[in-house]
């Protein structure tokens, strides 16, 4: 049972990472690569800002 919430954790990061990924030229943020990949490794780190939790908003509507 472990192994199954852990895989669905697994998962849903890995889903947040290529949405926010492949949505991240509607954020204000800046558009360097190093700027996208942190982002996009530290998404659920970053939620807690609610300018972040925005522009992750608008990233993932697509």
């Amino acid at each position: 049972m472990v192994k199954l919430v852990v895989i669905a954790l697994l998962v849903g990061y890995v889903g947040g990472v290529w949405k926010f990924w492949t949505g991240f030229e509607r954020t204000n943020f800046n558009r360097s690569l190093p700027t996208r990949l942190s982002m996009s490794v530290l998404w659920p780190v970053l939620l807690v800002n609610r300018s972040f939790r925005k522009n992750f908003t608008k990233a993932l509507k697509g």
